[in-house]
């Protein structure tokens, strides 16, 4: 029962700082408002594509800033961390997907199944450990990163997604 009420109360809490959140968040943003800055990343090794011409996979093309759009699912993702059958704490992701221009649209068309698809990556993420400790530090969050950009390529295709972007990120500790 001393657990009981806690874990309600958090619970709680995170439910009420989503709501105020989401009543809160203002207006509803536009594709040229949800344009953000990119980080240009390294350029992959050789021996990395042809690796992956090798196994089938379609050749990923790079995209410039003038060809990609940038869509925020609306709401953020709660993800339980369960250790010993109960739950140790509760994570917050906001995530936004990176798209070929003028394909914002394929997005919220299929935004449950992509939604579905990211929490299935989440869980298994959590399960597997992935938010304990330093989960914060890019070699911690780079698996999770290739999860999502796998499960929104399996629901939009890899000629749509080019990057799957973690906006927001919080552990709340029971």
């Amino acid at each position: 029962m001393r657990l009981i009420i806690p874990l309600v109360l958090l619970l709680a809490g995170v439910g009420g700082g989503i709501g105020a959140g989401f009543v809160l968040g203002g207006a509803e943003e536009t594709p040229a408002d949800a344009e953000e800055e990119t980080v240009d990343e390294p350029a992959a090794d050789e021996d990395e594509e042809e690796s992956a011409e090798d196994e089938g996979d379609p050749p990923r093309v790079q995209p410039t800033d003038n060809d990609t759009e940038y869509v925020r699912l609306n709401n953020q993702f709660v993800v339980p961390v369960v250790r010993n059958g109960s739950v140790r704490s509760l994570v917050v992701l906001g995530l936004a997907v990176e798209v070929g221009s003028g394909q914002s649209s394929e997005v919220f068309n299929r935004e449950l199944r992509l939604r579905d698809s990211f929490l299935r990556a989440l869980f298994a993420h959590a399960n597997a450990g992935g938010f304990d400790g330093r989960f914060t530090e890019d070699s911690a969050l780079a698996p999770l990163r290739e999860a999502l950009l796998e499960a929104a390529i399996q629901i939009l295709g890899p000629e749509i997604t080019h990057e799957v972007l973690v906006t927001d990120i919080n552990r709340q500790d029971a």
